[in-house]
């Protein structure tokens, strides 16, 4: 059982949007968890072992965990396992929409090629652990919380959060590069051309590789296989476009490079575990429409 649970609804749906969760064991997680939301652990004590899409990772005490949109995981802690979760549906905060204001997307979440985990130093920890307080502070005020104050404070935490990934993004950026110049080359061409280009020999004869040497840099620097990346990759955008915009799946499988939208639609299910359908419905559609 958590410690406590705070969370904030939506009116007209009813549905859950925001959800603060204080938790002192790793039970609820060592299943496979799939969530219509965003999901940030902010980990105090623990270490073990996670497992995000079909890919293994280690954590310890004072780190920050993040899972994108119905993305698959489970949490494996040795024993201990004490901390928050924060939970937040789109249609409170949306990244994508938000960018200029909170730069996450691909930091944060939706990043193919990191770890999930953040590791914090004594400070950072400290200033993550005092927002949540707050925001639990904010839960608790009668006769109900101030979801725009709520917004901010989610806002503050992810910008803090996002400044400490990066650097330590750049830090291995500059370290791949060092070892491995085709790593980066790879990373590149997948964000450029992953539209169009869809197989691992298409990749293989872009950079003037064999496909088996691009597969085992996939698989030694991100620990994936190179068809995972493109897919994932695909889905992402996919995911993008089913909430920011009205296309119909059919249009939207068409730009991304598939002819028959029953088959993008079949891929797009075996990937994300959902099909696009019904992936817009749970996770909502952005009727502004905002352009990018």
């Amino acid at each position: 059982m958590p410690i406590y649970t705070d969370q904030l609804t939506d009116a007209q749906t009813n549905q859950v949007i925001f959800r603060l969760t204080a938790f002192d064991n790793g039970a609820s997680f060592s299943d496979i968890n799939r969530l219509n939301q965003f999901s940030i652990f902010l980990l105090n004590k623990g270490k073990g072992k996670l497992v995000r899409d079909t890919t293994g990772f280690e954590f310890s005490d004072n780190c920050l965990i993040c899972f994108s949109l119905y993305q698959p995981f489970s949490i494996m802690p040795e024993n201990e396992f004490e901390g928050i979760l924060i939970n937040f549906h789109p249609s409170f905060f949306c990244l994508f929409k938000h960018r200029s204001e909170v730069s996450c997307n691909g930091i944060l979440f939706n990043n193919l090629y990191d770890t999930p985990v953040v590791k914090l130093d004594q400070s950072d920890a400290a200033s993550l652990a005092a927002i949540t307080a707050e925001m639990h502070r904010e839960m608790q005020r009668a006769p109900s919380p101030d979801s725009d104050i709520i917004l901010s404070y989610l806002k503050v935490f992810l910008m803090n959060a996002s400044r400490t990934k990066r650097e330590q993004q750049d830090n291995a950026s500059q370290q791949l590069q060092r070892e491995n110049p085709l790593a980066g080359q790879l990373q590149v061409a997948i964000n450029e051309h992953f539209k169009t280009l869809h197989s691992p020999a298409d990749y293989a004869a872009l950079l003037f590789v064999s496909t088996q040497a691009l597969n085992g840099i996939a698989k030694r620097y991100f620990n994936k296989t190179l068809i995972s990346l493109i897919a994932e990759r695909l889905v992402t955008e996919a995911k993008r476009e089913l909430y920011l915009t009205a296309k119909p799946v059919k249009q939207i499988a068409f730009e991304l490079g598939y002819k028959d939208e029953f088959y993008f639609s079949r891929f797009f299910k075996k990937e994300a575990g959902i099909s696009p359908a019904i992936f817009r419905e749970k996770v909502g559609f952005n009727r502004l429409q905002e352009a990018e």
